[in-house]
């Protein structure tokens, strides 16, 4: 059976590598929570819900060894009427080799399907900290990486746009 296998890609006679995404390593790049009220914003009579205000932000940049570097920051900050209760914001990275795929589609793989792999990791972290923050677990809702690819993608070229037409 392994010759047989071995014999598929020499009669298919294509040498590209299929595509696919490894991750090496994820680590904690930097982690802040800010608890500037706490044990007033702890007590049980400030039962009102926080308001949340929520940043996502992503880059990428190859590396001299062929691996890429993936940033995923994310930020949440909460507010009452009252003032502040917390602020969380986590630089969370990843290292990834990417095989098998175009120069054209790189950017969208890595800003897109790289931290979607590193999402359930960072929010973990997030949920830990506010958690050991003395309030509940704050779960972030699944984020469209997509979306907000496109989103600055189309920032982008309204930018160049705008140039072009100079």
């Amino acid at each position: 059976m392994t010759d047989t296998d071995a014999a598929g890609p020499e009669t298919n006679g294509a040498d590209a590598p299929e595509p696919g995404i490894r991750i090496l390593a994820q680590f904690v790049r930097d982690l802040s929570f800010e608890n500037p009220r706490a044990p007033e914003t702890l007590r049980a009579q400030n039962t009102a819900q926080p308001q949340i205000e929520m940043g996502v932000e992503m880059n990428a940049r190859g590396r001299e060894d062929g691996l890429f570097e993936v940033d995923l920051k994310l930020s949440a900050r909460a507010t009452r009427e009252d003032g502040p209760v917390f602020h969380v914001e986590l630089l969370y990275g990843g290292v990834f080799q990417i095989t098998g795929v175009s120069q054209e589609e790189l950017e969208p793989v890595l800003l897109v399907e790289c931290p979607r792999f590193m999402f359930p990791f960072a929010r973990q972290i997030i949920a830990g900290v506010t958690a050991d923050g003395g309030y509940p677990p704050f779960m972030l809702d699944p984020i469209d990486f997509g979306g907000v690819y496109a989103a600055r993608k189309a920032q982008e070229g309204l930018g160049g746009e705008t140039v072009g037409n100079a």
